[in-house]
């Protein structure tokens, strides 16, 4: 399979919800960059294609044997990426260099960070939920917002935050979405949410429209 096929399937479910005059490519998406990666999935058996699209999850406030388990598994299984939970924002960075100096292949490092590296990462900026820039008058802040987190993330070596949350906050029980969804109109939750994608894609971090229908 094509490595541009696999990286597509990731933007499907935001190019199938931006107007059609919206409708860009990130800037880091290049033929250049599609080339590379596929010269290398090339080069692989089909066991190590498998194992690159495993993400694993990982935490910088663990202990040794967390650490050891991660680099066993770059090692030993080639896996494709790391996941960061909690910890801190400098224990993560230099856990992450180290990692990267184990893997062959360079790792896909995620981030679950709706309101910026604050939500997985202890000293860091606290930036507001989905409900409350939602509240905010003018929605170009939401981009200059989403644009600074992407360079946060870009700063920390992650490749991907898995924000924003585009549920629809169409359910009063629901006891996980709340602030964390822009409101209870699909039109404003997708615009809002793809301003917000579209600043941190600038900076050259993926964006990743989750949750739906998992939990909205």
């Amino acid at each position: 399979m094509s490595f541009k096929v696999i990286v597509l399937s990731v933007f499907m479910l935001m190019l199938s919800l931006t107007p059609s005059q919206a409708r860009t490519v990130p800037p880091f998406y290049t033929d250049a960059a599609s080339e590379w990666a596929d010269s290398v999935m090339s080069t692989l058996s089909r066991e190590k294609k498998i194992t690159q699209l495993i993400m694993v999850a990982a935490w910088s406030n663990k202990d040794a044997a967390h650490i050891a388990e991660i680099r066993k598994l770059i090692m030993d299984w080639g896996i494709g990426g790391l996941i960061f939970f909690q910890g801190g924002p400098l224990r993560q960075a230099n856990l992450c260099n180290d990692y990267q100096k184990l893997s062959q292949i360079p790792l896909l490092i995620g981030l679950d960070g709706e309101w910026g590296l604050s939500m997985r990462l202890d000293s860091t900026v606290r930036f507001p939920r989905q409900m409350t820039m939602a509240a905010m008058q003018n929605d170009s802040l939401i981009y200059d917002m989403g644009k600074e987190i992407g360079r946060q993330c870009k700063r920390m070596g992650i490749h991907v935050n898995f924000a924003p949350d585009i549920d629809i906050n169409n359910n009063v029980m629901n006891p996980v979405i709340g602030s964390r969804s822009f409101g209870d109109d699909r039109t404003d939750v997708y615009k809002k949410a793809l301003l917000y994608m579209k600043g941190m894609q600038d900076m050259g971090v993926l964006a990743n429209g989750k949750h739906f229908p998992g939990h909205g």
